[in-house]
């Protein structure tokens, strides 16, 4: 498995998949053909059927200004090598000097066609069984075998990532008015944050307080602003809207905050090795559900409840968000997205509280349910996968339209 760093990356919003993977493609493009005069990027797939809520052309762009881009959607996702697939083209004096499919794969990261995705294996294990194996046999809690594996600088990185997801949640809560995209929905982090029921108990006051800050956050991704994906922009509100409550309304210090996205980044790693977090190659569980699995690993680890407890949380989690379609209306990561955000951050801490009492009687491991999670991407029709062809994206519109 690669450095857990793959999973949080910082980045423009809305999409991991439809905006820093294309960034990253273009910049990587243009470094192999610099002396081009004429760039031009056919977007398939995912990319081409939601790209334009998505910004894809924009963030084409921005890598590489010169690029002509086109959307190619007469390619169904099922005839593609990936469901985000892009197709660059490079010439001089009328001439064409190189090609290149590159596929967004995920999360930010993209793969040249026929090559590896240039990211370095560190872990020499592949599911979390294996890792679960040696941390028994050698008395590792979770987080040890971590920073043993990766080593203690990896707390600065986590410690940068961690700062940008606190800056989006505060930005988020101050921010008023409608959302770009034309769907017309308006920012709602700052009035669920602020509007107090009268005699609210303790249990409402967290629950509208994560839920306000996983808002805050998927509403700074809809603005195209600065996020990290954990594991995905479209899942980006989970973890920092569970853990900035931990932090600044439950007093956790900082130091055991970073030791607990160290075991969410793990928990997520496992997940993308095994299976995916691409909405359009397995829908929304593994974008949602990836995330809020991590999130309840996360959770459980910072509360100091043993490895078993930790898995158990982390695989009701994925187990309950199987079969989790990605149906974003008009192609934004608006509607369902802000919303589910916020329900899966408040589902995660559910999920840690059975684990605390009902781990001895579970049947079913995190691999086993993770590997269902793929399956069942797999065999989902291709109109619930990030396409806007089924679902929400088609009642809302037939609504409109009637």
């Amino acid at each position: 498995m690669r450095s857990i760093k793959s999973v949080f990356k910082i980045g423009n919003g809305p999409s991991s998949s439809h905006t820093v993977g294309p960034y990253n493609a273009a910049k990587l493009f243009r470094s192999m053909y610099p002396d081009a005069d004429v760039y031009r990027v056919t977007l398939f797939g995912s990319l081409a059927f939601t790209g334009e809520g998505h910004s894809t052309k924009k963030a084409v762009q921005t890598g590489l200004p010169e690029a002509v881009v086109s959307f190619d959607k007469s390619v169904g996702l099922d005839d593609l090598p990936f469901p985000n697939t892009m197709e660059f083209t490079a010439e001089k004096a009328g001439k064409v000097i190189g090609k290149a499919r590159i596929f967004s794969i995920g999360g930010g990261s993209i793969q040249v066609e026929g090559e590896e995705t240039g990211e370095d294996c560190i872990y020499p294990y592949r599911n979390f069984t294996e890792i679960l194996d040696v941390c028994r046999e050698r008395n590792l809690s979770l987080k040890e075998f971590i920073y043993e594996t990766e080593g203690e600088s990896l707390k600065e990185y986590l410690a940068e990532i961690w700062h940008a997801m606190e800056e989006a949640v505060e930005r988020g809560l101050k921010a008023e008015g409608i959302l770009p995209g034309g769907l017309g929905v308006s920012r709602k982090a700052k009035t669920l944050y602020e509007k107090r029921c009268y005699n609210e108990s303790s249990d409402v006051t967290m629950n509208r307080l994560i839920a306000s800050y996983a808002f805050a956050v998927s509403e700074e991704n809809a603005s195209e602003n600065i996020v990290v994906t954990a594991p995905t922009c479209g899942s980006c509100g989970v973890i920092p809207g569970l853990f900035y409550y931990m932090q600044h309304d439950r007093g956790f210090p900082e130091g055991e905050i970073l030791d607990a996205l160290a075991v969410a980044g793990l928990i997520g790693n496992v997940i993308r090795t095994n299976a995916s977090i691409s909405g359009a190659e397995c829908g929304c569980q593994a974008e949602i559900g990836s995330a809020c699995s991590m999130a309840a690993g996360a959770l459980a680890s910072l509360y100091g409840l043993s490895i078993d407890k930790i898995e158990y949380a982390a695989e009701i989690a994925m187990e309950h968000n199987l079969g989790l379609t990605c149906d974003p209306v008009m192609g934004l990561v608006q509607i369902p997205c802000i919303e589910r955000n916020s329900v899966a951050a408040l589902r995660a801490l559910s999920c840690v509280n059975l684990s605390r009492f009902l781990s001895e009687t579970r049947k079913i491991s995190f691999d086993q349910v993770v590997a269902t999670m793929y399956q069942t991407g797999r065999d989902m029709d291709s109109k619930y996968r990030e396409t806007s062809h089924g679902g929400l994206a088609i009642m809302y519109r037939n609504d409109e339209l009637a």
